[in-house]
């Protein structure tokens, strides 16, 4: 997984950044975030949920185990508490939050029932979410670009990306609450689309990497066709799920 995210965090919030900030007050939202309490961002990427809990007057510490992305943490939030360490194993106490959160984190960790477990170890509340595939415009359009041009997209994980993947995920913990949480996000033109992907983030930047220059120029031309070859600002749209349990 963190090899998907071994980019600058200017590279991330270019590419993902532009959802990610919108999702995140709806997700906490969702969770229930309320002035006062304690909040554990796990998973934290840039900063976008932690950015997000901050202004609503939360006391935050957050978990990240991308160093580029734990480094843009501490530069942008200096008072908050970043620790560079993965889902699975949070330095953290028993019941020492409120909340943990994780915004579009389980499909990418190793054992996400193992970082579900360690969320519902150190806080009373845990909700997480994920993009869907087909319902992200941007995705379901590399995909469809990968299948048109050949050079399908193999590997990448894809896991808790359905509404009952999302809960059954959670279900061991107790009754599960679900969501789902909308977006849209806007581009000047198709360049800026296509530079902020060809930036290397995450599963879509690798493959586009992985082109070779022929298969990078049919990749242009027909991404362009599945977003409807837009000739100036454009807008697509995603949708995240999310659950949340609470424990007794």
């Amino acid at each position: 997984m963190s090899e998907l995210f071994r980019v600058d965090g200017d590279a991330y919030d270019d590419f993902m950044g532009r959802y990610s900030t919108r999702l995140a007050p709806l997700f906490a939202d969702f969770a229930g975030v309320r002035p006062g309490a304690l909040v554990l961002d796990v998973g934290a990427g840039t900063g976008a949920l932690t950015a997000e809990l901050l202004a609503r007057g939360a006391s935050v510490a957050a978990a990240e185990p991308s160093p580029e992305f734990v480094a843009a943490m501490r530069r942008r939030f200096p008072d908050v508490d970043v620790r560079d360490a993965r889902a699975e194993s949070l330095p953290f106490g028993a019941g020492e939050f409120d909340l943990a959160l994780a915004q579009l984190v389980v499909g990418f960790v190793t054992d996400a029932p193992a970082a579900v477990s360690e969320m519902a170890r150190v806080a009373r509340r845990v909700a997480v979410c994920m993009w869907g595939i087909a319902e992200v415009d941007m995705f379901r359009a590399i995909d469809a670009t990968a299948e048109a041009i050949g050079a399908t997209r193999g590997g990448e994980p894809r896991h808790y990306r359905t509404p009952q993947e999302i809960h059954d995920l959670l279900a061991p913990h107790g009754e599960v609450e679900t969501a789902e949480l909308d977006v849209t996000a806007g581009y000047r033109d198709f360049e800026e689309f296509w530079q902020a992907m060809g930036r290397g983030v995450g599963p879509a930047g690798h493959w586009l990497a992985s082109l070779e220059p022929e298969q990078r120029e049919r990749a242009y031309e027909e991404l362009s066709r599945q977003l409807g070859s837009p000739q100036g600002p454009f807008e697509l749209k995603a949708r995240a799920f999310a659950a949340a349990v609470t424990s007794s």
